[in-house]
């Protein structure tokens, strides 16, 4: 079973970000709507707040879940300072105004 011939590797295709442009396109037409369909993804990626605050708070809940499953003393410590903290700042207000 020993030969020289080379192994068939399977292919397999590699999923294109919709921002990146396909390799191998040789119509200059169809070059130039990929590369404008990318960068018009690109700008949408970029200019799209709402859809990157939700990304960024995704990522902050997990690791919010991941350090309360971690420490959870900690974490009832910080819920309990929070609440202090919230606490003192609604009674400064509340002192603030009634004087």
């Amino acid at each position: 079973m020993s030969s020289n011939s080379p192994v068939p590797v399977p292919r397999t295709t590699v999923p294109v970000p919709r921002t990146a442009v396909p390799l191998g396109i040789a119509d200059p037409v169809q070059q130039a709507r990929a590369e404008l369909k990318a960068a018009l993804a690109a700008i949408e990626e970029k200019v799209n707040v709402p859809r990157r605050l939700a990304v960024v708070t995704d990522r902050t809940v997990a690791k919010a879940r991941a350090f309360r499953r971690k420490n959870p003393t900690a974490t009832s410590a910080l819920v309990v300072a929070g609440a202090a903290v919230v606490g003192l700042i609604v009674w400064g207000a509340v002192r603030a105004y009634t004087r």
